[in-house]
């Protein structure tokens, strides 16, 4: 089974942007010693607790301090974003780093309306409504054909420059059945996102697997999930680890507004009302979390159940108040 990560850049209250950006170079290489198959890192805005902002800029500055992982976005949130300047960022990392660029795409918004708003400069939600275009456009512009726009003057070849030797590996992400619907038809490797409820998982990658039409992009489904995790030395304090970042998820599916990450101290003192608290419990369930050989043990049980090969961690570890890193 390979492992890889996926990395939100999680900014604690004891940390500057810039103390987790340092945290986030020592993950990566970290996971690129180790041999770990990928390192994604997200698109979210306007949320103190979450350092990632835009991916290529964070898959340009981990290129540079890595040698072997495969970086990508995990992921692009298209709707917010120019499909043109989407391909040629990332033809142009992948001009920066030949093979070792994914361009992961969702649909979501990455933040709450009025960010996603603003970010499509008062577009509303049509460009929600054109994702599957803007996926073919963003597909198209990468490759050797570009796309052909009829003029009265005749056709206009758009292709994204500095054209690479190579194309970045594209895949969609996802955590509903349309998702898994849309890769199936336009024959993509897709991601589940497993980490976010773990709802829907099975059906989705049934779904997909069932109904997946080979393409030039992929001859067969290729698919992989996303799961919380925190390791430690015992499961105790793996537990209490995660639960500052469970608890912020619960705020933030409860409506209340969001700070920065809580450490473990912090964390002990939140009170939380029912409906919180069940989200929590039941995020831990799901989640990965306990020793080394614990973590190792739910990781293969977790891969044999959904007929996976790869597994992507989400690292949610909060930290004691006066750890370094």
């Amino acid at each position: 089974m390979r492992l890889s990560v996926l990395d939100l850049v999680p900014v604690r209250t004891d940390q500057s942007t810039a103390d987790a950006l340092a945290a986030t170079v020592t993950l990566a290489q970290t996971a690129d010693r180790l041999g770990f198959t990928r390192y994604w890192v997200a698109e979210h805005h306007n949320m103190p607790s979450v350092g990632a902002t835009s991916p290529p800029v964070l898959i340009a500055y981990l290129a540079a301090q890595t040698a072997q992982l495969r970086l990508g976005s995990g992921g692009v949130m298209l709707p917010n974003h120019a499909p043109l300047a989407v391909a040629e960022q990332f033809a142009l990392l992948e001009a920066a780093a030949p093979g070792r660029v994914d361009l992961g795409i969702g649909r979501a918004p990455g933040s709450d309306p009025v960010t996603s708003y603003a970010l499509r400069g008062g577009r509303g939600e049509q460009d929600i409504a054109n994702f599957p275009e803007y996926l073919d456009d963003v597909v198209a512009l990468m490759s050797a054909r570009g796309v052909r726009v009829p003029l009265r003057s005749g056709d206009y070849t758009l292709r994204a420059t500095p054209a690479a030797a190579s194309e970045p590996r594209v895949w969609l992400l996802g955590s509903s059945m349309y998702s898994a619907q849309l890769a199936a038809a336009k024959g993509l490797p897709y991601v589940f996102a497993h980490h976010f409820s773990g709802k829907g998982t099975e059906e989705a990658l049934e779904l997909y697997r069932t109904q997946f039409r080979p393409s030039d992009l992929a001859a067969e489904p290729v698919t992989f999930l996303t799961v919380n995790a925190v390791v430690a030395e015992t499961r105790d304090e793996a537990t209490e680890l995660i639960l500052p970042n469970l608890q912020m998820m619960a705020r933030l599916r409860t409506g209340q507004p969001l700070g920065r990450l809580q450490l473990v101290e912090e964390a002990r003192e939140s009170r939380l009302t029912d409906q919180q608290q069940h989200i929590v419990d039941g995020a831990l369930r799901r989640a990965v979390v306990g020793s080394p050989a614990e973590a190792a043990e739910q990781l293969t049980a977790l891969a044999d159940r959904f007929g996976v090969d790869e597994v992507m961690v989400h690292p949610v570890a909060s930290a004691h108040r006066g750890t370094r890193a």
